[in-house]
């Protein structure tokens, strides 16, 4: 019995290793079948380069960073979608705002009204830069994003009319993009011309351990630098990719008034490509520009023994972000985009366009078959050598003879696979190399293995998502990526100026930063007063702005935590004009100030208050309340108040005026230097010099003529600010 067991057995292990070569056969025919549509892709695009570089490159100069900078400014909005974004939203924005070399812009980013945490960020942002406006969805989220998309549209619109601007162009970005300072005067210079542009999208650079990550690194380079390249020269037309697209306003018009008001199409969950699609059909041109720029990243080699190194090169203009660094986010958000182009599309547009077209449309969606095929290839690869290894054992030996032992067919389609192969990891290398060095394209021939795995759990999870839908009616729900965002270490510098700061927020124009500089120069007031002085900027703004450039939090005066008696000194609040307020969780004793202190200050701060400090900044008007708060309470401080000791009641309407200190008004006025009012300051006591301004009288720092007319100045301020006359 157990020998005829085993007789039966080794019979059906045969059968067996002869129904896998049957199914070798038809899946290396398959492989090969898709092997040949993507070698026609590679011979497009290299014959495509050296034609381009024998004939158009040679007749034309290439386009250059100047002649984009020579082009006048059109309005460009820029809108950007949030549902629960509120730990990369401001980042975004803040990065987005530091980085772009433009003026005429405005950034409206959309929010669900029950997204409590994203619209506390964005709010927060929407203070600091006056060209920042929420959009407020009317219902709760999450819905798609094609849905906040078109409510973003509409905002966009209905500012135009408020406003009596046209937005020459309307660019999409997500919350984890990475912007490069060129790209909005790289959209401006092809607007109105091209009705819709889409940028190269590129991974942000990995670690070499990162594997899922990593193959977005490789799969968008390829796909980015050389599939839509193709795609754009065979059918005139390229896919949306979601983000760094611009629209111009003619495309946006046109999308609005066909789909009545819903020009992004809230049944699909690829709503990007689903526009592109339909910017074709409208006969608008959509193209896909490789502009070279320069980059700069740090970069460690060898994978990741060698030091960190920063390298600038030479790469597309694109928009750079994060993707998914874990398995299931990787499969759940590729399974979204099969869904959404590979089944989805098939279904709402079919097969239309011509000859080229309807050939890439089945590039997009071969993959729905293709992902089980690969997979099936890597579990017969894997038997094949169990059974190798068990022949060369003596396990398993008594096979049938092979139904293709003379098959030259047989043996010219795997050795056309071979071949197939080797270019196909030749030619992932080769676009992995160019972005991202040499270490990441060898590394991209092991991480191709992955990726196959990745593909094929996302379209094993699409065709479940589909048949679910098609079968029952289920709505197709938008599967939500989480989001990460390159640290504020990495992309803040915290060097620029300050008035070049509030340019680039678009808090004041050049022009009267450059008026204000001068006045700065001639009296040393500084420039932040000068400008708040002027009316040309607000002290929240300016507060922002300070804190920013020192990377500080923002605080906020609270009377009832204004203890003088904390401090061992309590003078030194005056002559810093810091004002304690209590201690935080880390034990550190909290001042607020309405601008940055020296060293030397700081350590004055750390020995009256005995412990470490922590510094937040405030308006230059509370700082200017707690000093009347102090003298209210019976401390004798010098508040610079223009009005008499009479006047308690105007003295505390004063507070809320926010009236300069007088000091700030007698260096404004050039009636003392900055240097000799912060040395009189660091001799002033109050206790035993009496106001500070007869005690610089009597000093000679300034002469009584000049504190009569300093404090008239106040008092006329005050009453202005007060609407008195």
């Amino acid at each position: 019995m157990p020998e005829m067991l085993r007789w039966y057995g080794g019979i059906l292990l045969a059968e067996y290793y002869q129904g896998l070569e049957y199914v070798a056969a038809t899946v290396a025919a398959i492989i090969l079948l898709s092997s040949l549509d993507d070698l026609f892709i590679d011979v497009w695009y290299w014959t495509r380069k050296l034609w381009r570089r024998v004939t158009v490159e040679r007749r034309y100069a290439p386009l250059t960073v100047e002649q984009l900078y020579a082009r006048d400014e059109q309005p460009i909005a820029i809108m950007v979608p949030a549902w629960r974004e509120d730990d990369v939203i401001a980042a975004m924005i803040e990065d987005l705002v530091r980085v772009l070399d433009y003026r005429a812009y405005t950034v409206f980013v959309g929010t669900y009204q029950n997204d409590t945490a994203t619209i506390r960020e964005v709010e927060r942002m929407r203070h600091r830069y006056k060209h920042l406006h929420r959009v407020e969805v009317p219902h709760d989220g999450p819905t798609c994003k094609a849905d906040c998309l078109n409510w973003l549209v509409q905002a966009i619109l209905h500012y135009e009319y408020e406003a009596g601007i046209e937005f020459a162009g309307i660019v999409m970005h997500d919350s984890e993009d990475v912007l490069h300072p060129v790209e909005l005067k790289f959209f401006n210079y092809l607007l109105p011309r091209k009705d819709m542009i889409q940028l190269p999208v590129a991974s942000l650079e990995r670690h070499w351990f990162e594997l899922v990550a990593g193959t977005y690194m490789d799969e968008f380079a390829e796909w980015h630098g050389k599939d839509l390249v193709v795609r754009e020269s065979l059918a005139g037309a390229v896919p949306s990719a979601g983000v760094g697209t611009c629209f111009s306003r003619r495309a946006i018009l046109a999308l609005v008034d066909e789909t009545e008001h819903q020009p992004f199409n809230t049944e699909s969950l690829t709503e990007d490509y689903d526009i592109g699609t339909r910017i074709t059909k409208l006969g608008m041109q959509s193209i896909f520009p490789l502009f070279p720029v320069e980059f700069t990243t740090r970069r460690k080699g060898w994978f990741g023994l060698g030091r960190e190194r920063e390298i600038r090169m030479t790469m597309p203009l694109c928009v750079r972000e994060f993707f998914p660094d874990t398995f299931r986010t990787a499969y759940r958000q590729r399974a979204r985009w099969t869904l959404g182009i590979g089944l989805q599309g098939w279904a709402l547009t079919g097969w239309s366009g011509s000859l080229a077209n309807r050939y890439l449309l089945m590039r997009d969606r071969k993959g729905v078959v293709t992902a089980f095929v690969g997979m099936l290839a890597y579990l017969l690869a894997v038997q094949f050598m169990l059974f190798a290894t068990a022949s060369y054992f003596g396990v398993a030996s008594d096979f049938f003879p092979s139904p293709f032992i003379d098959s030259g067919w047989l043996q010219a389609l795997l050795a056309a696979n071979s071949v197939a192969l080797v270019l196909r990891v030749t030619q992932r290398i080769i676009f992995t190399t160019r972005l991202y060095g040499w270490e990441h394209g060898v590394l991209s021939v092991p991480r191709m293995v992955i990726g196959n795995v990745i593909n094929f759990m996302a379209v094993a999870r699409a065709w479940r998502l589909f048949i679910v839908h098609v079968t029952t009616g289920q709505r197709l729900a938008w599967d939500k990526t989480m989001h990460d965002f390159p640290s504020n270490d990495a992309l803040r510098d915290t060097r620029q100026e300050l008035g070049d700061l509030l340019v680039s927020w678009q808090a004041i124009d050049p022009e009267r930063l450059e008026e204000a500089r001068r006045t700065e120069h001639a009296r040393e007031a500084p420039i932040g007063r000068v400008l708040v002085t002027r009316g040309w900027l607000d002290e929240e703004t300016l507060a922002e702005a300070i804190a920013f450039q020192a990377d500080l939090p923002r605080g906020r005066f609270d009377a009832a935590r204004l203890d003088p008696a904390s401090v061992a000194t309590p003078d030194t609040l005056v002559r810093l004009r810091a004002l304690p307020q209590g201690v935080d969780a880390t034990g550190n004793a909290v001042f607020i100030c309405a601008s940055l202190l020296d060293d030397a200050s700081l350590g004055e701060l750390r020995e009256a208050a005995g412990r470490a400090v922590a510094l937040h900044i405030v308006r230059e008007s509370e700082i200017a309340a707690g000093l009347r708060t102090l003298r209210a309470a019976g401390m004798t401080v010098f508040t610079n108040d223009a009005q008499d000791d009479e006047s308690p009641a105007l003295d505390d309407a004063a507070a809320a005026r926010g009236v300069p200190l007088l000091g700030d008004i007698m260096i404004e006025m050039g009636l003392v230097t900055r240097g000799a009012f912060e040395a009189a300051l660091r001799n002033y006591r109050p206790e035993r010099h009496g106001r500070i301004g007869d005690y610089m009288v009597a000093e000679r720092v300034i002469t009584p003529d000049a504190l009569t007319a300093a404090i008239a100045e106040q008092r006329r301020r005050y009453l202005a600010r007060a609407g008195i006359r």
